[in-house]
This record gives C-alpha cells, sequence and structure tokens, in this order.
C-alpha cells in the first residue's frame, strides 16, 4: 500500500479574525469522521443545544460498523441484574484499573465506571438494544452466538485476574442478527438524522484553520460534488475495498490508491467555522502505510480491523497544530482459543516449544504476547483426547461461521508426531524443551504442582494421549487471521478531550474522542471497551465545547 492512499493533511491557514473571515459554512461544534464517537459527539453536542455539523470522508460508519457491537458496560447495569449478577462501579474499577495499567488515571477511570450505566442507558435512548441473555457453559466466548448478548468479553472470569469481588459479564452486545457493529452503528446514525443534525459526506478535512490567538476555529474541508459521477464512482470504491480488504488485501490497496486520486483531482475545498470547537474522531492509522511502519512495525503481518479512514487524520492534523501524541505502538491483537471452548486446555508454546502464557486469558493478551515478545509465532498443542474433543465441540457447538471453519482447517492442518519428539521434529520445536513444558503442565493438571502461569483447574488437561498435534496460530496463517487494531492518538486533557500540545497545555478549540485520541482501551484492548470509550469520550468533548464560552 502506497502514501497515494491515505488523505492528503496540509498545513493550518492562519487568519487574523474569525468574525471577519469570509466562511463557506458555519456552525458551533464541528464534528470530523461520523463513526460511533463522532456520532456519540454530535447528538451529545445537539443535546446540548450546539448547532451540529458531521463531516465524513465516505458515507459515515468507520470502523465502528465492522465491529462486534459489544459495549464494555457494568457496575450494575439492568442487564447484568436481570442475568443475576451484582456488579458496582468499584468492582469494575478494580478489574479496569488491573487492565488499563494507568494509561488513564485513576480519576478518569472511575469516572468511566460510574457513568457507565447512564452511558449505556443513553446508547438505548438512540436506539440501540441490549439484552441479558448469555451463552451456555458460563458466557465465555470470542464472540456470542445470535441469541446471547451478555457475557464475559475479557478475563473478568480468569482466576489469575480475579480481584477481591466477584467477577460480573460486562460484555454487552447490541441486540441484531449478525454482527452487532453495524446494528449500533445505525441506531446511532439515524438518531442523528432524525434529529436533524447535518452532515457533509464525502468530504475530508485536509487542514485546521488557527486565528491569530492560537485557536483553532474551524476547517478547510474538500468535497466531492454531490450526487455527481466522480462521487458515485468514489462510493463504489470504498464499498469494495471496506468488503474484501482482508481476502484480497492487495486489490483493496489499489481501490484506496484510486479513491485518494480521486479526491486530488476532483474535491474543491470549501471553509467551514466551528465557533464552540472542533472534535476529531477519525479512529486509527491501521491503513496507513508510512505510520504502521514507524509505531507498529511487529504488526504489519496482521489483519487490518478498521476502515479506509483509519489513516491517521486526526493525529496528522494535531501534528500541524504542535498536538502530542501517546501509545502509539500500543497495537491490539487478537487470538482467541475458544471457541472451541475446549482448546485453552492445550498449552500455548513459541517455535522453540517453550510455553509463555496462560492459555484461558482474553485473545488481546494472549495476541500481545505473541506478537511483542515471540514475532507472532506459536503453536497450540494438543494430545489425541483433546483434539477430539475440540472436532467435536466445533461441528456440534452452533458457533458462528467464522469460529468453526477456522478452528476446522486449523486442526486438518495440524503437524503431528507419535511422540512429542516426533512432533518437535515436525515443526522445528527443541524436542527437549517441548518435553519438558508438557511435563511441567501434566504435573500440575495432575494437582502434583503448581500451575506455572495461573491457569485455573478447570481449564488444566493431562495430554499424553498420543499421537499429538501441533495447530500453527501464528500471525501468518491465512486460515487463522489474526487481527490488529491500533490504539494511540492524540493525547487529551482527561477532564474535556481537548487535544494537549506538547508542554501539557489544552489547544483552544481542538478536541479528539475514540481511537483518535488516547483513552481508557489504549493500554490494552478488552472487547466492547472501545466502543465504550466512543461513548464515554465523545460525549466528554462536546459537554466541554458546549461549556467553552471563549
Amino acid at each position: 500500500m502506497s502514501q497515494l492512499s491515505v488523505s492528503e493533511i496540509l498545513q493550518p491557514l492562519y487568519i487574523d479574525d474569525a468574525e471577519q473571515h469570509a466562511w463557506d459554512e458555519q456552525c458551533e461544534l464541528l464534528v470530523v469522521g461520523w463513526g460511533a464517537a463522532g456520532a456519540c459527539a454530535a447528538l451529545e453536542g445537539q443535546a446540548q443545544g450546539l448547532d451540529v455539523l458531521i463531516v465524513d470522508r465516505f458515507k459515515g460508519g468507520g470502523a465502528s460498523i465492522k465491529s462486534g457491537g459489544i459495549v464494555y458496560a457494568g457496575g450494575g447495569t439492568r442487564q447484568q441484574q436481570m442475568a443475576g449478577f451484582k456488579d458496582t462501579p468499584e468492582a469494575m474499577f478494580e478489574y479496569l484499573r488491573h487492565e488499563t495499567q494507568g494509561v488513564v488515571t485513576d480519576a478518569t477511570l472511575r469516572r468511566f465506571c460510574e457513568n457507565s450505566v447512564s452511558n449505556l442507558q443513553w446508547l438505548e435512548s438512540h436506539g440501540a438494544r441490549y439484552d441479558f441473555s448469555m451463552p451456555p457453559g458460563g458466557g465465555k466466548t470470542s464472540y456470542p452466538a445470535d441469541g446471547y448478548y451478555l457475557y464475559y468479553s475479557g478475563n473478568e472470569a480468569v482466576e489469575a485476574y480475579a480481584g477481591t469481588q466477584p467477577p460480573a459479564p460486562r460484555g454487552h452486545r447490541t441486540v441484531g442478527k449478525g454482527q452487532s457493529g453495524r446494528v449500533l452503528y445505525e441506531a446511532l446514525q439515524q438518531s442523528c438524522q432524525r434529529l436533524g443534525i447535518r452532515s457533509l459526506l464525502q468530504s475530508a478535512v485536509r487542514r485546521l484553520v488557527v486565528d491569530s490567538s492560537g485557536r483553532v476555529v474551524g476547517a478547510e474541508v474538500y468535497s466531492l460534488p454531490a450526487g455527481s459521477p466522480v462521487a458515485a464512482k468514489h462510493a463504489k470504491l470504498a464499498a469494495k475495498a471496506e468488503r474484501l480488504q482482508n481476502f484480497r488485501p492487495d486489490y483493496c490497496d489499489t481501490l484506496r490508491e484510486q479513491l485518494g486520486r480521486l479526491e486530488r483531482e476532483h474535491a474543491r475545498p470549501r471553509l467551514v467555522r466551528a465557533k464552540r470547537g472542533l472534535v476529531l474522531s477519525t479512529g486509527g492509522f491501521v491503513f496507513n502505510p508510512q505510520m504502521m511502519s514507524q509505531h507498529g512495525s511487529k504488526y504489519l503481518r496482521n489483519f487490518k480491523l478498521g476502515a479506509t479512514g483509519c489513516d491517521g487524520s486526526a493525529v496528522r492534523l494535531g501534528g500541524t497544530v504542535g498536538a502530542a501524541v501517546g501509545q502509539m505502538d500500543k497495537i491490539s491483537a487478537w487470538r482467541f482459543l475458544n471457541p472451541p471452548m475446549c482448546w485453552p486446555k492445550g498449552i500455548v508454546v513459541n517455535k522453540q516449544g517453550q510455553r509463555f502464557c496462560n492459555e484461558e486469558v482474553y485473545g488481546a493478551t494472549l495476541g500481545a504476547a505473541m506478537c511483542e515478545d515471540h514475532g507472532g509465532e506459536g503453536w497450540l498443542i494438543l494430545d489425541r483426547k483433546l483434539r477430539r474433543q475440540a472436532l467435536w465441540e466445533t461441528l456440534k457447538g452452533g458457533y458462528w461461521w467464522f469460529q468453526t471453519v477456522p478452528a476446522l482447517m486449523l486442526m486438518w492442518q495440524a503437524r503431528k508426531g507419535r511422540t512429542l519428539s516426533e512432533l518437535a521434529a515436525a515443526t522445528g520445536m527443541d524436542p527437549e524443551q517441548l518435553e519438558a513444558e508438557v511435563s511441567r503442565y501434566n504435573l500440575a493438571a495432575r494437582g502434583k504442582a503448581a500451575e506455572p502461569f495461573g491457569k485455573s483447574a478447570g481449564n488444566c488437561q493431562v495430554l499424553d494421549q498420543g499421537p499429538f498435534y501441533a495447530c500453527d496460530i501464528s500471525v501468518g496463517n491465512a486460515v487463522f487471521p489474526m487481527s490488529g487494531l491500533t490504539l494511540g492518538g492524540l493525547k487529551v486533557d482527561e477532564d474535556s478531550g481537548a487535544v494537549l500540545n506538547a508542554q501539557g497545555q489544552p489547544i483552544a478549540g481542538l478536541y479528539a474522542a475514540g481511537r483518535a485520541a488516547v483513552g481508557i482501551p489504549s493500554h490494552l484492548y478488552v472487547s466492547g471497551l472501545s466502543l465504550a470509550d466512543c461513548v464515554f469520550s465523545g460525549r466528554r468533548a462536546a459537554q466541554a465545547a458546549a461549556a467553552d464560552l471563549s
């Protein structure tokens, strides 16, 4: 992919006085990017009495529309209560404090947890629906099947991560058929439209407008001619690129370059004034090859989880006015071992045969360990008995096709050895290392030694029935893709969402939300935490802009 595929960013336009300048359009709050964070900022801005204008390079949706529609919520939601779980903001805070590792202050994290119930209710007020039905087997899965909408979406139920309070499921899947990201986003988008919030589609901000005091007072927006053949072609190419992005990546890279050329040749500028503020909410940078090479080189082989608009435009725009960035090297990579639910009873080893993790952990925890410390390489070791269990579960478990097909393909392609020594030879592992790891694990599974990585007894099973199998769970295995999502972005004031400069001072008039900014999930991802943060950070920015009378 070349840099032609990313949106063009120009140096700021400096003006003396916004009141005296000629503008093509005016609003009080300009929201750049119409994904979940942008929609939440727009809806909150409108509720605060602001005249809101949304700008989106495409037709809206961004990465949110491709998500599972999981919102991480707790502290005693109605759905948790109906499912029979008692949760408190303090219990939620205690768990997330362990996962987030100080990426935001304790005060911000507490506020996120304390607002969790009301933010989920706010989503419901805009048409999203949530239910309390849980998947069988305790509610732990990579993604629940249709009909199940509450589950353990992180490490809450993993003994090694247990806090002082009982675990509670906090993954609230938006009610809808199939993956629910589209359902959630469409509810938010339709609410924006119903409330009369204006939008400029197929329009991209290429530069910010700054007045003599240093305040961001607007943006130069480049729009394709509405209703034109060029706009129709642009929409068709964009839709195809989104649909095929991880099935035919090279072809989609070419499509994105064509999109860039259309925009450079046919988009025309208009100056938009933002009287109260401008919110950058254009997502991450997974589709910017230069930024990924610079900040995420360990993740270049991962499937890209995002949309074409996730090209780092927010970071690049912020950089033109001196904005600071953080957590840019933090990428979330998912390697789920469930379903089938018995897979975590095996062990995961690196290419030398060394075990390095607790196999029952959440997929992003395992994925981070693989990509950061083991070159993205890993094998899942099963014996004959466990492989048979896994095959039976996969065929009879009623899982999603994207869970069933890769699991079956992985086991069908597995390397095989009558003994562990033969398996090591078939995979290039160190036989002594592999045999020692399995021996240590079996001692723990028999209750004769402590489990080296803290795996719970219920997920330990002796591996002693040959033949033995090694399933290639490495990032390069095309039948078992490992997605990647960028987590870093613009540093913001945690009370307002205002973008900070290198000296830690707010840049007047400029805000950021969602994955364009450092937020709650920017250390390590938990399913649903990004969408929950989109609500939290999007509403926060709009509230701050409404209160800014400068």
